[in-house]
């Protein structure tokens, strides 16, 4: 009888040691380093929206119009997506370090280049870095805070790398607009300090306690996608993450202008602060919602987008800045939730042989009409003016978040599970 179980324990541990290599994971690893695991995350996403605030002195110093202001936010949507058509491939077959490491390097290349911008192209180049930087951490970061939790943790590795992206998403425009209004040369001063952020990113990755994967092959460029069988649970996270993507994204490229043409106003601290509370909002709401139902949360998450739109164009036609503060708390609480809700579908479901590549697909599914409609919006502002380009954007996103709440609504598999 000892000798049985003696055995039996051994098989067991064996078990367990095999799931952890294959999750590229090391057995016993502490609560401290998922949470450490996610700070590349939220190193590269203060710089993904830094130069928010900073557009302003762009306009004033280069001159460009809003269209071209929006131009220059999609190329980081370019690069972001061509960065997702390959770094989840790969960071499923190399590991997470190779692919983190020379996005970090891209990150702190694109520091520089921001920080000594005097043309358009320069900014197109900086964003371009850092749109490629974004798409590698969207990827093998969140799927490396999986495989540092392990298979039990997957739902707080979930929660935290969303929190993570999502949290120094809003970090990063609050101090960029503190630092460059109180400090000497604003663009270096802020550049050097995210520079300094991204530096004990990259020790941090040094440091990961993550192993290669095991050997897979196939085409190393391709679209994104997730095993046969999960279709359903990416589709459901896109109806939903997308439209509140997307909705924030037009805070972030269009707010400073929105601010300026209700308030009169240039403040810098003013446009980060509002990009800071939409985020922190959908860091807060994640917290907040996580032992819901999926359905619930995917629910709440377009519902949250759909009100967003509605205070948005009330704000443009009342000139109300509350209610523009509203609108993007609204929307940071609607990315948060279809976030989560999307992350979480694919955390339960997908192997974590393929995870990375999961995680880019839902982001190509929120990030291309992320790029695309602000963008839009951006000429449509040019052309018919700031209120009635607006409109006309938040009527076609509303009506994109209310059909992404009915499919979760019709939808009663894989969604009825706490997140």
């Amino acid at each position: 009888m000892p000798k049985a179980r003696s055995t039996s324990v051994q098989v067991a541990e064996g078990r367990r040691n095999t799931d952890d290599r294959q999750a590229g994971t090391r057995p016993g690893v502490p609560l401290w380093w998922v949470w450490l695991a996610a700070w590349p995350v939220t190193a590269v996403f203060v710089l993904s929206n830094a130069a928010t605030p900073l557009y302003v002195l762009w306009q004033r110093d280069i001159g460009f119009s809003k269209g071209t202001l929006t131009v220059v936010f999609a190329f980081y949507i370019v690069g972001l997506i061509g960065s997702l058509l390959v770094s989840g491939v790969v960071s499923d077959r190399l590991g997470r370090k190779p692919v983190l490491l020379p996005a970090l390097g891209l990150a702190l290349a694109a520091c520089l280049i921001f920080a000594t911008a005097d043309s358009v192209a320069a900014l197109i180049t900086a964003r371009l870095f850092t749109g490629i930087a974004v798409g590698a951490v969207v990827s093998a970061g969140m799927a490396a805070v999986t495989d540092v939790a392990g298979p039990e943790r997957k739902r707080i590795a979930a929660l935290l790398a969303s929190c993570a992206m999502v949290f120094g998403a809003g970090l990063g425009p609050l101090v960029a607009g503190v630092l460059s209004e109180v400090a000497p040369a604003p663009t270096v001063t802020v550049f050097a300090v995210e520079a300094a952020l991204l530096a004990t990113a990259v020790l941090a990755v040094l440091r990961m306690p993550v192993s290669r994967p095991q050997a897979r092959t196939g085409a190393w460029v391709r679209v994104p996608g997730v095993p046969r069988g999960n279709g359903r649970q990416l589709a459901l996270g896109i109806a939903v993450f997308a439209p509140g993507i997307t909705a924030t994204s037009f805070v972030l490229s269009l707010g400073p202008s929105l601010l300026s043409g209700l308030l009169g106003t240039t403040s810098r601290i003013v446009a980060g602060a509002m990009a800071f509370v939409m985020f922190l909002a959908a860091t807060g709401v994640q917290f907040a919602v996580q032992r819901l139902s999926r359905r619930t949360i995917l629910t709440a998450g377009a519902a949250s987008t759909a009100l967003s739109m509605i205070t948005l164009i009330v704000a443009v036609h009342s000139a109300t800045v509350t209610v523009l503060v509203l609108s993007a708390l609204l929307a940071g609480a609607g990315q948060g939730m279809g976030q989560l809700g999307g992350l979480s579908l694919l955390n339960s479901s997908v192997p974590p042989h393929r995870l990375a590549e999961a995680n880019a697909a839902l982001n190509v599914g929120g990030y291309i009409p992320a790029g695309a409609l602000p963008v839009s919006a951006g000429y449509l502002t040019d052309a018919v003016g700031l209120t009635d380009g607006a409109t006309v954007f938040g009527i076609v996103l509303l009506s994109l978040a209310v059909v992404g709440g009915l499919v979760v609504r019709t939808t009663r598999r894989e969604v009825t599970d706490p997140a």
